[in-house]
């Protein structure tokens, strides 16, 4: 399985070529599958799994892209790394999709029956999850496919069976009359996250209801004036003094002539309009309370079709909004509306079908929350507690769970769970159980199905094997590591997956939630098909390969933080993973042959090298820390700060000196320095950019057969030398010095120019005189003059850098006016530094308060700040003495 080292390196990165047959070289390996017999301590990540109809998105790409960086990082620190895939059946979305198939072959759902419906959404179902796994290679996720999941497996619906059955006997899960979120589209209950609200302009429709006594009216409002056909009461505050002579009396309700009591709840806002509110306990979650509390009847107007009923009177049979514009109508001739308002307020639609959600009662299945909340909140309160990154979303979390509401789980739907709950044909008595009674003949099944969020709450522990607990797989990985997700579904999934868990195996299912924003179009809005600002992830990967994606995605925001699209951010990630090929080819072009026992550093190492080598361990244990924190836009910078500027543009440039030159020795470690750094940098970067990485691995010399596999880089202190790296942070100052001096003057590398450096102690002068070699190529200069104490030699151009000042003498290129400006604004520079850093350090509290290496690092920055304004300060006397 193992490849051969690729010592024909192509000469342009090209990601189509190498992502092409990657992914499944990885699968045929079986490098994803966890290793239960292997010994390891267990990762375990579950996949957020996506609707079996749906395309992934950006926010998917994201999501899935910050759980694979995080598993192949597992997997490379030596854990038993199991990232489980699945998908979601998705009832709503997938029935809608069948059904319309269904209507362009001009049949419905009803000609079929259930059973051949099934059988269809079925073919339907293996037909997309095909496409969500062709995308998921796309993206190169390194996903566990021998433990696939799907939310209708049988083993996933007899966890949900028990589930169902147990809330059941414990009195936890109950049949009742509620408002529920209705679709009459779809013509079913809804869960709070399948509504979407937006804003639209309504009015607010003021009526006055007569008093039955004739004594006078009371003011009203209502933005659905049709449903007022069923209003019961009208609430006032008990402690309004304008209504307290009016509590228990009753207003004839208009058109209707039903009427209604004059009632008080302290629900009512004093403030708000008139004071008075209609109560419609059939139609408002909010009425339906005040109803229960004061006995009130409940009228339902409409049907779940969305028109008006019998109980509507002459407006029968008419849509909702028909009706609402002729009872307006009627309402003004009778003079009963007095005013229309023209308001702005959210109103709830189905994200399925685009219909206004009406709040609807009906008789369904609902989860008594409290109990299980309060499980769930008594957790947060211990030292087992969920962990929730950023930490500001437990508050988030917390806040939903204290403000639980009973959850509404049956959906009028073929597809998904169906209730285990039968009704005796004579009796009515209710039967739940795993099986149907033995009298079948005597009983009928519930027809509904249970909501997609019920079987994805169990989905941690579902996957793996649950409710047989003895099973290994369960015993083994759960609960599980990590959950990646958006901090849009805390309430909807996040949540209902802890109480269930708790619940049902007494343990938090995951350690960490890990919560990330919403990707954004680059003007900031939210991508909508109405916007046409949406991106698909797959034509990106298209155009620059889907290491670029990946590392722009994971790298492109902060825990919590949306992140904004930005092509030109995704292009300069390919720049970055050109960069990085065009370095690894030079390196494979000076080491061909070399195998994996040729790297030793034992030997002797210039400056550069053992530079480069400390930079590395500095490099991996940032990463390390950084990534264990989940910051993996700060892993990003340190990364591309160390490949892009310390390695390709210092380390690669400062190593053709002795891969170029005559001594052996220096040129077999630079060999060594070079495979070493670049088979540790691939596989820090490889979580990030998985297929670039492990094709330039397996041109390097290594060991193993892939960077999947290979150990995650740990720090080797015998290969740090401060010291050294200290000399070459003097040399890389001087260079950068000079080539801005020289670019400020308009002189080309190209042109030799005197160089006079000057140290301020012997140590520094030995350091440069022994790396003069680095000034000579990287400076260009002629003479170059090295000394202590050397003074400024006449006109010329200075710079000031740690332990030494340095001089290009540029007779006829220099402005002497302008060189004084210009130290002028460096010599306000080093004085404002002074100043930051001793305000710093004449704060006591600081002082005593900041550890003392923190402290220790203050006082040397000053006294380096002091020592450089001093030289220029006397630099700027010569020059006026001049």
């Amino acid at each position: 399985m193992t490849e051969q080292q690729n010592t024909q390196f192509p000469t342009k990165y090209d990601p189509k070529s190498i992502e092409q047959g990657r992914y499944e070289w990885w699968l045929k390996g079986k490098f994803f599958e966890a290793q239960p017999e292997s010994g390891k301590e267990p990762y375990t990540i579950v996949i957020p799994p996506p609707n079996v109809t749906g395309k992934l998105h950006l926010g998917h790409a994201w999501d899935t892209t910050l759980q694979d960086i995080l598993i192949r990082m597992k997997r490379m620190q030596g854990y038993d790394a199991l990232w489980l895939p699945g998908m979601d059946h998705a009832g709503i979305a997938t029935q809608a999709k069948v059904e319309e198939k269904l209507r362009s072959e001009g049949k419905s759902r009803y000609d079929l029956g259930r059973e051949a419906f099934v059988k269809e959404t079925w073919k339907w179902k293996e037909e997309y999850a095909g496409h969500i796994r062709t995308q998921w290679s796309k993206l190169g996720l390194g996903l566990d496919y021998s433990r696939e999941r799907f939310t209708l497996d049988e083993g996933l619906s007899n966890a949900v069976k028990e589930v169902f059955v147990k809330l059941y006997n414990k009195g936890l899960i109950y049949r009742g009359e509620r408002i529920i979120n209705w679709d009459p589209a779809t013509k079913t209950a809804l869960s709070d996250i399948e509504v979407i609200h937006q804003d639209v302009q309504g009015a607010f429709y003021h009526m006055r209801y007569p008093l039955t006594d004739g004594t006078g009216h009371i003011e009203v409002a209502t933005t659905r004036p049709e449903t007022m056909l069923g209003d019961t009461a009208v609430a006032v505050h008990p402690k309004d003094d304008r209504y307290k002579d009016l509590i228990g009396k009753t207003v004839t309700l208009p058109i209707v002539g039903r009427e209604i009591k004059i009632v008080a709840d302290d629900y009512v806002d004093m403030e708000f309009g008139s004071g008075a509110v209609k109560i419609t306990p059939a139609h408002d979650p909010n009425d339906f309370e005040i109803g229960n509390r004061h006995e009130l009847e409940r009228v339902l107007v409409m049907n779940e079709d969305g028109t008006m009923n019998n109980n509507a009177d002459k407006y029968n049979g008419m849509d909702r909004f028909e009706c609402r514009k002729q009872i307006v109508a009627d309402l003004q001739a009778a003079g009963v509306l007095f005013k229309i308002e023209e308001h702005m307020h959210s109103v709830g639609h189905s994200e399925r079908s685009g219909a206004v959600v009406e709040p609807y009662l009906s008789t369904q299945w609902f989860v008594n929350m409290q109990p299980l909340a309060d499980a769930a909140i008594k957790l947060q309160q211990g030292e087992d507690k969920v962990q929730f990154v950023p930490e500001r979303f437990e508050n988030t979390y917390m806040r939903w769970m204290e403000n639980i509401r009973d959850w509404c789980i049956s959906r009028q739907l073929w597809w998904g769970h169906r209730i285990p709950a039968w009704y005796h044909n004579e009796t009515g008595e209710i039967y739940v159980g795993h099986e149907a009674p033995a009298d079948i003949e005597n009983w009928k099944q519930d027809e509904d199905v249970l909501d997609t969020w019920f079987s994805s709450a169990l989905w941690p522990f579902s996957t793996m094997g649950w409710p047989d607990e003895a099973n290994e797989e369960f015993k083994r990985y759960y609960p599980t590591d990590a959950l990646v997700t958006g901090y849009d579904i805390i309430f909807f999934w996040v949540s209902r997956m802890i109480f269930q868990g708790i619940e049902f195996t007494d343990q938090r299912p995951f350690d960490d939630v890990l919560i990330h924003g919403l990707v954004r179009a680059e003007d900031g809005r939210k991508m909508s098909k109405s916007l046409g600002n949406g991106v698909d992830p797959m034509d990106v990967i298209d155009q620059y390969g889907a290491d670029a994606l990946r590392y722009f995605l994971s790298t492109g925001s902060s825990p919590g933080q949306d992140l904004r699209f930005s092509i030109e951010k995704v292009e300069s990630v390919w720049n970055f993973a050109n960069k990085i090929w065009n370095a690894s080819r030079f390196a494979m072009m000076n080491m061909e042959g070399m195998k994996f026992e040729d790297i030793d550093l034992s030997g002797e190492k210039s400056v550069a090298d053992a530079w480069i080598l400390t930079r590395l361990n500095e490099t991996i244990d940032q990463v390390t820390k950084q990534a264990e924190k989940y910051e993996f836009g700060e892993v990003g910078r340190s990364l591309y700060n160390f490949i892009w500027d310390d390695f390709c543009d210092w380390y690669i440039e400062m190593a053709k000196l002795p891969l170029y030159g005559e001594d052996e020795d220096a040129k077999k470690m630079t060999r060594s320095v070079l495979a070493y750094v670049l088979d540790n940098t691939m596989r820090l970067l490889h979580p990030f950019m998985p297929f670039i990485t492990e094709e330039i691995w397996q041109s390097l010399p290594h060991e193993g057969e892939s960077i999947t596999i290979a150990a995650w880089p740990t720090v080797n202190e015998s290969l740090t030398d401060s010291k050294k790296a200290s000399s070459m942070k003097l040399l890389s100052d001087i260079i950068r010095s000079v080539r801005a001096i020289r670019a400020e003057v308009q002189t080309p590398m190209s042109k030799k120019v005197p160089l006079y450096i000057s140290t301020k102690d012997a140590e520094t002068l030995v350091v440069l005189e022994e790396n003069a070699m680095y000034l000579e190529k990287f400076c260009n200069p002629e003479p170059l003059v090295l000394g202590q104490g050397i003074e400024a030699p006449g006109q010329s151009m200075s710079s000031v850098v740690s332990g030494a000042e340095l001089f290009l003498p540029l007779e006829g290129l220099i402005d002497v006016a302008a060189e004084t400006a210009r130290l002028e604004k460096e010599l306000e520079k080093w004085a404002k530094e002074v100043k930051l850093v001793t305000g710093k350090l004449s704060n006591e509290r600081f002082v005593s308060k900041a550890p003392e290496a923190v402290v220790a690092e203050e006082r040397a920055k000053q006294q380096d700040y002091i020592e450089k304004h001093a030289t220029v300060e006397k630099r700027l006397a010569e020059l006026k003495n001049l």
